[in-house]
């Protein structure tokens, strides 16, 4: 169920419409959905991707309607979260970031920073919103 998704917003900034269409990428960030599937809470699904940010790549600030948790496979970035300083991510480094929380993240390394983000959200809902 590989799909390609795009976002101008995270990693993605992983804008994917739940209903696993395809979303517009920022320019130098591919998002592929590996995966969807129901998950125990009603009216939910677990949606996983695979994400790629070119050096110095920026997903523009956004939010989930849901829980993000993310492992960063190869590379390094930083993690900007609303009302948070700053936060490098490297290779072996996971982050979980709470429903609404408006966020941003870009690659601040020299490589493809390479991630794998699990979104558990509503379904029916956008993956992800541009922040205003």
């Amino acid at each position: 169920m590989n799909q390609s998704v795009t976002a101008s917003a995270f990693l993605a900034a992983f804008l994917l419409a739940a209903s696993g269409g395809a979303f517009a990428q920022a320019s130098g960030i591919k998002r592929t959905v590996v995966t969807k599937a129901d998950v125990a809470a009603p009216g939910h699904e677990a949606v996983v991707a695979r994400v790629e940010l070119e050096p110095g790549a920026v997903a523009g600030r956004h939010s989930h309607p849901g829980d993000e948790i993310s492992y960063v496979l190869e590379g390094e970035g930083e993690l900007l979260i609303e009302g948070e300083d700053p936060r490098r991510v490297k290779a072996g480094d996971a982050f979980v970031i709470p429903a609404g929380k408006v966020h941003d993240a870009r690659n601040v390394g020299g490589t493809v920073m390479k991630l794998v983000g699990v979104y558990v959200v509503e379904k029916g809902k956008p993956l992800a919103t541009p922040a205003k």
